[in-house]
């Protein structure tokens, strides 16, 4: 049987036809039905069905690695909100420490893990700069008096770095102390110029005894301070452990000789702990690991 059908011929009838003498024969022809096409379409007709199939492959592939995306970046956000809720947390659990003075309080253990995490992964430097730009907003909206007697008083304590301890057991928690020490200290160091540049006089606080005057001295001066109005620490009888009661007699002494405290800068409560409503109050950013330390060595 060819494409386009075979014909098929059958006689039905035959009959004379008056007039014409001629003889007429009619045949029925049945043609089948088929198709064709060529080697070329063919190709092209198999070409187009294996693009489709590789065009649905990549389809589901791409659907594949979209959805795989998606759960890796959802898991991240949620690995990222859990480390901010413990940041916010051990933050907040270090203001209580420090508004009720547990300096060896056992902190949780979640927070000492994140101590290290907080200075190391930039948290704390961006909290510090963050501070940096409230300060100075502040003191962009205020300016000194002209007779010189507004006054800023800054709490250099925790600014330089400690003494190293012997054991390799905690060197990196003193690396990272280190550190921390330094950040402050940069930013202490910023804020400090840029008031004294705006004419504001300024006194610089330590609960250190006097006896370490010099020390402190050569300390402030080979980290760039110049110029500061006064250095005031504490006196010999007085225990170190009582930093309120030694910044309380600091600030009586100060406003006693007709100065007046505008603002009063520390990382410390006891510092900032004051009756009066006009002193505007900084408290700078400090990480808790120095409340970790001496839990550690024991």
């Amino acid at each position: 049987m060819s494409a386009y059908g075979h014909q098929v011929e059958r006689m039905n009838s035959t009959r004379s036809l008056s007039g014409g003498g001629s003889e007429l024969r009619r045949s029925s022809f049945v043609l089948e039905s088929g198709f064709y096409i060529t080697s070329f379409a063919a190709t092209i007709f198999v070409a187009a069905l294996a693009a489709t199939g590789l065009l649905l492959i990549t389809l589901l592939v791409s659907l594949a690695m979209m959805l795989q995306s998606c759960q890796s970046s959802h898991a991240g956000i949620i690995q990222l909100q859990n480390i901010n809720d413990e940041y916010n947390y051990c933050k907040l659990y270090s203001l209580h420490a420090k508004l009720n003075n547990l300096e060896r309080h056992n902190f949780p253990s979640l927070c000492k893990d994140l101590a290290m995490k907080y200075i190391k992964e930039g948290q704390y430097a961006r909290d510090l700069d963050s501070t940096k730009s409230v300060i100075e907003d502040y003191f962009n909206s205020v300016r000194p008096s002209d007779d010189g007697l507004d006054v800023v008083l800054i709490d250099i304590d925790g600014i330089f770095p400690p003494i190293p301890h012997s054991s390799n057991l905690f060197q990196s928690i003193n690396n990272c102390i280190l550190e921390a020490k330094n950040l402050k200290r940069m930013l202490v160091l910023r804020l400090y110029m840029n008031l004294h540049a705006g004419g504001w006089s300024i006194i610089l606080l330590s609960r250190e005894h006097g006896t370490r005057q010099n020390v402190t001295i050569n300390h402030l001066l080979s980290a760039g301070f110049r110029d500061w109005s006064s250095l005031m620490m504490s006196e010999e009888d007085e225990e170190s452990t009582k930093g309120n009661e030694c910044f309380a007699r600091q600030r009586n002494v100060i406003q006693k000789k007709g100065f007046r405290i505008i603002s009063i800068m520390s990382s410390q409560m006891d510092a900032l702990t004051v009756a009066d409503r006009g002193i505007r109050i900084f408290l700078l950013p400090d990480p808790i690991f120095d409340k970790f330390k001496q839990q550690r060595r024991a």
